[in-house]
């Protein structure tokens, strides 16, 4: 089996060591990036819900960073989201800031029942920055 190019955003491999997964790994010119929550350096979830989405897209643009990526690379997300009807509206208009200018990426948004702990999650694939425009 080839080794995975991991990569890992400074501060966190602790969290990531402890949980048995990586932060993302780049391939083909492509980087996929595990869903990322909003978590403190500790862990734990905040407790509000638009600061937990600021810290879930925080934490994200600090592995897309570790890679030499920006959300402008982002081709496609997935969103994760504990009783949408109730929170969708409150999670979209903290995660607008983020999101920048359109053209977007692609978008999936699932509701869940259980995050362990977080009300929500984002996950996505980037195109690399020397893998050149598609």
């Amino acid at each position: 089996m080839a080794t995975r190019d991991v990569v890992f955003p400074p501060g966190r491999q602790a969290l990531y060591d402890r949980n048995r997964y990586s932060p993302a790994i780049r391939s083909n010119g492509l980087l996929f990036v595990s869903g990322q929550v909003g978590s403190r350096e500790d862990g734990s979830p905040e407790p509000d819900l638009q600061a937990q989405v600021r810290r879930a897209f925080e934490n994200l643009n600090a592995v897309l960073g570790a890679a030499g990526c920006t959300f402008e690379d982002v081709i496609d997300a997935t969103v994760f989201i504990v009783d949408p009807a109730a929170n969708f509206e409150t999670i979209w208009q903290t995660a607008s800031a983020y999101w920048g200018e359109a053209p977007h990426p692609t978008l999936t948004a699932v509701g869940v029942t259980w995050l362990y702990g977080f009300q929500f999650e984002i996950k996505v694939i980037a195109r690399l920055p020397q893998a050149g425009q598609s």
